[in-house]
């Protein structure tokens, strides 16, 4: 038996008697009917006695900013690997005390807050039917200015900030020139991604910025496997979802044993067709047949999150400078 399962065992047992709901702090998308989080509820809540979830939905940090030390918060789930540091820096979290030695992520985690969950590598989805995909990531800059584009917002959606950072890692000192190759082919740039993931399903647009695990939907809820993700040699950036526990919690105990149960087969088993995404710890055999078709690049790049914050003005400013010529 892992350590980090005993630990939940007797964390279980020492908070089963508690009657009041741990508040998790979700995105909206978590908690809604078709997110992971009504599963994620229903089996955590069957792991323990009189044991409650009560999701609370939102902008996540931003909430958190601004209650403070005030926050009803017990648990925070969602936040992503480019908003860590900015959420670590409200002093608001404790460490996580989980085991994260044996992930399945193709990174490197040494993060002792933040509990990874879920993950995937960011990219360009298309029809197959309709266009032949650009070969590399200066194949789609330099593509022809009739292919239609739509993107998300880095200063609005986590996905526009992922694609940001993926330019600037990709290009480095030339990021700039490559947002200016891409604006003449970006035809919207949407505040979320189900904006433009809805531009590019009814066929207003050839490729939406996505991911690598977006046609495993159509793949197994449609039978679809005409929707495909562009793989680029130059490597593809990886984005990875989190959760962290309050320090200033009344109930440590059902908190830490959430934590210590996001890495167990019960949770991780939900993500990958109640997220789309790929799970932080799971056998890749233990994944739904309809992931097994997509294809993966061979090079995951990422910023640490300290690093990721630090960019996060200057990639922004490359975006806005690329697409201003």
């Amino acid at each position: 038996m892992r350590p980090a399962t005993i630990a939940m065992g007797l964390t279980l047992m020492t908070t089963a008697a508690t009657a009041e709901p741990l508040t998790i702090y979700a995105p909206d998308y978590f908690a809604s009917e078709w997110g992971p989080g009504p599963a994620i509820k229903e089996a955590f809540e069957a792991s323990c006695d009189d044991c409650e979830i009560e999701y609370v939905t939102g902008d996540v940090l931003p909430r958190l900013r601004l209650e403070g030390e005030r926050t009803q918060a017990d648990v925070v789930i969602g936040l992503n690997t480019d908003d860590a540091e900015a959420a670590r820096q409200t002093g608001l979290f404790a460490p996580s005390n989980v085991d994260t030695s044996d992930l399945t992520m193709p990174v490197e985690w040494t993060d002792e807050t933040f509990v990874p969950f879920n993950w995937g590598h960011t990219a360009f989805v298309y029809e197959a039917t309709k266009i032949e995909p650009p070969a590399s990531f200066q194949a789609l800059v330099d593509a022809p200015d009739d292919l239609r584009i739509a993107i998300q917002d880095p200063r609005t959606s986590v996905s526009g900030l992922a694609l940001a950072l993926w330019i600037h890692r990709v290009f480095g000192e030339e990021a700039e020139s490559a947002w200016e190759g891409l604006a003449p082919k970006i035809v919207t740039v949407t505040k979320g991604w189900s904006e433009s993931y809805g531009m590019f399903t009814e066929g207003e647009v050839d490729m939406v910025l996505s991911y690598t695990t977006s046609p495993a939907y159509h793949i197994i809820a449609e039978g679809d496997d005409t929707k495909k993700a562009a793989i680029f040699p130059e490597g593809h950036y990886v984005m990875v979802e989190t959760a962290g526990q309050i320090a200033g919690t009344d109930q440590p105990g059902l908190a830490q044993a959430f934590l210590d149960f996001i890495l167990t087969e019960d949770f991780q088993s939900i993500i990958p067709e109640g997220n789309w995404s790929l799970p932080a710890r799971l056998d890749p055999s233990k994944l739904p047949e309809g992931f097994a078709a997509l294809e993966m690049p061979e090079t995951a790049l990422i910023y640490p999150s300290e690093e990721a914050e630090a960019l996060r003005d200057t990639v922004v400013a490359e975006f806005e400078a690329g697409l201003g010529r």
